[in-house]
């Protein structure tokens, strides 16, 4: 028996064997039907240099509150055929990407600032001319790619690109986080005809606890402007060198060359103060710009607190019904709760209308606090959503003076919300505070991120009862003790223009307050900043004449364009509109950004590869350390290796299909038994990129319902196909069944009622519009 056995695990590893030594030119990323990242199978091929990227360098340099970052990726091909690089890395959402340059020994090639389309073009175009060429893509806020085309054996080149952004400090705590490795993420669209956007994605991956291929280095120079109290490092191990009170220098530790598989996280703190407000000036060739920092101080006492209003905003329309209701009324019940008797509270519920608690907001007592949490408690769900009318009530209510008025806004994000709602909230800032809450678990994140953005609050998102209290607490730690209330901000003499945000909200103890903006002529005059501390009314004024523009401000520019172009991304998520793509494009083009429209490209004067084509290869990254290698894949081989008491390396593709075991394999066919959204159709007045994306957001509970019947559907294929019919207003008013393949009344119930908590954009024609959704389903 014994016998047996070591000569069937002889016979298994015989065949693994015979697979590896082929199992790339299979390349595991093509056999996925769906864009998944796949594991990295090395190579003893000497004439493809399979790890072209050598290292990669950040120099960090923070001013004040703007850190200036140079990254440095150095390329080299030590094998004999000529390369094409591709290489996908993360970037910090607020950073501002304004230079990048590629260098070839004493060559250096700056880069231009071309609409997206046509810089791809021309990197192409210079690829196949074969001069070598560098591209710089955004595929998300946060996902660069970078491809540097025509390597040739020997060569070294060097890419450097320039970013800037802004160190805002939370509880008082600077923060520079410096991204540096892209995690696995999945798609289910298919391989076969996805965008060029999308097919990052499908990226090679070393695995578990493998290092990175490649060197890692950064250091810091910090001049903070004022006395550092202290500076720590809880990502790696680093050398802190400090040069006087105000400054230091910060270097990685030798031992940490390997350290790109973490994010290089670095705080410091400053010495405290009372509520301090910064200016600084930026004066250019044609545009002059300016950045004030409400900074507010350290410790508050309780009479600095002034009195709190809080007006609850919440959806009971049908889509919140069941769970994600249930979830609104425990945050509601520990929020209200809580509430301090001198305190103000009014509800508002919303769905096709709304109802009111109180035409003016209520002391905090029990007895009404006791009617309101009644009030919450008898909500079933039900009716279309609107949430601008919602928003213009609670916004016109009577407002008492002295109180700091705070906005919470529960709703799982599937409502009729139209850009004006952006536009009162953003024009409500001097008004009320704003805190979205995201509830259920299939949160429309999008929009409750993109108010928390318009509004310059917090979004809080809400998946489960337990997370209720949790939440609750975490939004009071933000907003108990608001330092300033009811700030205005006025200029004498001093023309100012272009400000983001238009008002400005509630300082609180735990967050600054940031105003960009520009200015003409010269930088004289006032400004004037008033505001209420508790009963006590503050002014401060800031003489502009005394402030100097400096030269080293220049990222001003940059950061003010950046904002600019979050909030015109935000009010594309909801509509895609051709106005603001070219107003992004153009803001691109203009200030020389990175964006989602616009990329970097240099390429080289010299034609370089005479004869053939390179090969394109694509830099496996490293696993974010702490991530099993089952986030790649290889689930089955992980599986068996345990079984067998063997240490074999997890692996995707053919080989682990030929070491799965017949019993194995039947597990895990019922746990890849899947549905997928397959095609989406919209009518005219819609947008078909936001319906796909809605509709994705809802797969995992429509996976669910399918889930419930696998082991009776495993054997089936087909599809499904439904026809949505939706109101003017986004609202789904019929689902009507058009193929039914899966002949199972109980799953296409539940499809059918996880799929009418959706709730579409409204109808850019103002009619009534149809969406049909083909699914399919089976292994």
């Amino acid at each position: 028996m014994q016998k047996k056995k070591m000569t069937s695990v002889f016979l298994l590893m015989s065949i693994f064997m015979i697979l590896v030594s082929t199992a790339y030119a299979e390349k595991g990323a093509e056999t996925d039907k769906t864009l998944s990242p796949y594991f990295f199978i090395k190579s003893d091929d000497p004439e493809t240099d399979r790890l072209p990227l050598k290292s990669t360098t950040a120099k960090v340099n923070i001013a004040g509150v703007i850190a200036d970052v140079v990254v440095t990726q150095v390329y080299k091909n030590e094998g004999h055929k000529p390369l094409e690089a591709i290489y996908v890395f993360p970037a910090s959402t607020k950073a501002a990407v304004y230079a990048m340059k590629m260098t070839i020994g004493e060559r250096v090639i700056v880069a231009d600032i071309r609409k997206r389309d046509d810089a791809r073009k021309a990197y192409e175009q210079a690829k196949q001319d074969g001069k070598s060429a560098s591209l710089l893509e955004q595929q998300r806020p946060n996902v660069f790619q970078m491809n540097v085309a025509n390597i040739l054996p020997g060569d070294v080149i060097k890419v450097e690109l320039k970013y800037t952004e802004l160190l805002v400090p939370d509880n008082g705590l600077y923060e520079f986080m410096y991204p540096t490795v892209v995690g696995p993420r999945y798609s289910s669209q298919p391989a076969e005809g996805a965008p060029a956007s999308e097919k990052w994605i499908s990226n090679p991956y070393l695995r578990e606890g493998e290092l990175p291929t490649y060197k890692f280095d950064i250091s810091m120079q910090l001049a903070a402007g004022l006395p550092i109290r202290e500076i720590t490092c809880s990502s790696h191990k680093v050398i802190i060198d400090y040069d006087g009170p105000n400054q230091a220098a910060v270097k990685l530790d030798s031992t940490e060359k390997s350290g790109g598989n973490r994010d290089f996280i670095l705080g410091y703190r400053l010495s405290g103060g009372k509520i301090e407000s910064g200016l600084l000036l930026f004066e250019g060739k044609d545009e002059n710009f300016f950045l004030l920092m409400l900074q507010p101080q350290k410790r508050v006492t309780e009479n600095q607190i002034p009195p709190r209003e809080y007006i609850f905003i919440v959806d009971v329309s049908g889509s919140m019904h069941g769970f994600p209701l249930d979830i609104s009324k425990k945050l509601l019940r520990d929020l209200i709760g809580k509430l301090r008797p001198y305190d103000l509270f009014n509800i508002l519920l919303f769905s096709g209308g709304s109802s009111l608690m109180a035409e003016q907001s209520l002391p905090a007592t029990t007895d009404n606090i006791q009617k309101a949490i009644y009030l919450i408690e008898h909500q079933q769900g039900g009716g279309g959503t609107e949430l601008l009318p919602a928003l213009k009530k609670a916004l016109s209510l009577p407002k008492s003076e002295g109180f700091s008025r705070n906005v919470i806004i529960a709703t799982d994000g599937y409502v009729s919300i139209e850009k004006e709602a952006f536009d009162l909230i953003r024009n409500s800032l001097g008004k009320a505070n704003f805190f979205p809450f995201g509830i259920g678990s299939g949160v429309n994140r999008f929009l409750i991120e993109g108010m928390a953005r318009a509004g310059i609050g917090e979004p809080f998102i809400v998946t489960k009862p337990e997370e209720a209290q949790k939440e609750a607490e975490k939004l009071r730690m933000l907003i108990q003790k608001p330092v300033l209330t009811g700030i205005r901000m006025e200029h004498e003499q001093f023309d100012i223009y272009d400000v983001e945000p238009p008002g400005i909200p509630d300082v609180l103890a735990e967050r600054p307050v940031i105003v960009f903006g520009k200015w003409r002529g010269k930088a004289h005059g006032k400004i004037i900043l008033t505001g209420f501390a508790g009963n006590e009314k503050i002014k401060n004024v800031i003489d502009v004449g005394g402030v100097k523009p400096l030269e080293i401000n220049g990222a001003l520019r940059y950061l003010w364009a950046r904002h600019r172009i979050a909030h015109l991304s935000d009010y594309n998520l909801l509509s895609p509109n051709d106005k603001r793509i070219s107003e992004v494009t153009d803001l691109g083009l203009k200030y020389n950004l990175l964006t989602e429209y616009t990329s970097f490209v240099a390429i080289d004067s010299e034609v370089r590869l005479k004869d053939g084509q390179a090969t394109t290869v694509t830099q496996p990254l490293p696993l974010p350390q702490g991530v099993s290698d089952l986030a790649v894949g290889g689930r089955g081989m992980m599986q068996y290796s345990k079984n067998m008491g063997m240490s074999l390396p997890a692996l995707s593709g053919p080989v682990q299909e030929a070491l799965v075991s017949k019993e194995d394999k039947n597990e895990k066919d019922k746990k890849s038994a899947i549905i997928r959204l397959e095609k989406v159709i919209v009518s005219s007045g819609l947008s078909k990129e936001i319906v796909q994306r809605l509709i994705e957001g809802q797969m995992n509970p429509v996976q669910s319902c399918y889930n419930k019947e696998v082991r009776n559907l495993l054997k089936n294929k087909g599809k499904i196909v439904l026809k949505i019919d939706i109101d003017s207003k986004g609202a789904i008013v019929k689902i009507s069944v058009e193929r039914d393949d899966l002949k199972s009344n109980p799953v296409m119930t539940c499809i059918t009622r996880e799929l009418l908590k959706l709730h579409m954009p409204p109808s850019s024609g103002g009619k009534n519009e149809m969406i049909t959704v083909t699914l399919s389903f089976g292994q």
